[in-house]
């Protein structure tokens, strides 16, 4: 299994932009989307990414966002979810932006991913970042060939 803490991902209003060009909608790879995806990119070559996995891949991506600064009070007002309201980036999105900046990168495409598990954790001292742990499942069959065997 290979675990990476990287940045926190930017919205996907930042990742992506969409233009008309001779009356078309083209989408594309925004330059701040560049930039977060080399970072990614030298995130996981310091931690021993050298080639994008081949096969079944399985993610799991455990969102931190920002601590605000009164958390203390409002742990204390409401111990069980004083973190609801704390600004964060959805899972879907971060989820799709993490899939596409990792592309290349930690697997060669993100058709590649059988299995996501998407956390968002509770805001803590070490700052806004997300920890994605991959692992391949070689060999492993995917849910409508094991449905198939049993029957």
């Amino acid at each position: 299994m290979i675990t990476l803490t990287l940045p926190y991902p930017i919205s996907a209003n930042r990742y992506w932009a969409t233009t008309a060009i001779r009356g078309r909608a083209m989408t594309y790879v925004t330059k701040d989307a560049k930039v977060f995806k080399a970072e990614v990119g030298k995130v996981a070559r310091a931690a021993g990414v050298r080639e994008p996995l081949t096969g079944r891949v399985a993610v799991t991506i455990r969102l931190y966002p920002q601590r605000p600064q009164d958390w203390a009070k409002r742990a204390q007002r409401a111990p069980d979810t004083w973190d609801d309201d704390v600004r964060c980036i959805d899972l879907g999105n971060a989820e799709k932006v993490l899939s596409d900046a990792l592309n290349g990168i930690a697997w060669v495409d993100d058709k590649q991913l059988r299995r996501i598990e998407l956390i968002r954790c509770e805001p803590d001292e070490h700052g806004a970042r997300v920890e994605v742990d991959i692992e391949p499942l070689r060999g492993q069959p995917i849910a409508l060939e094991l449905f198939a065997q049993a029957g």
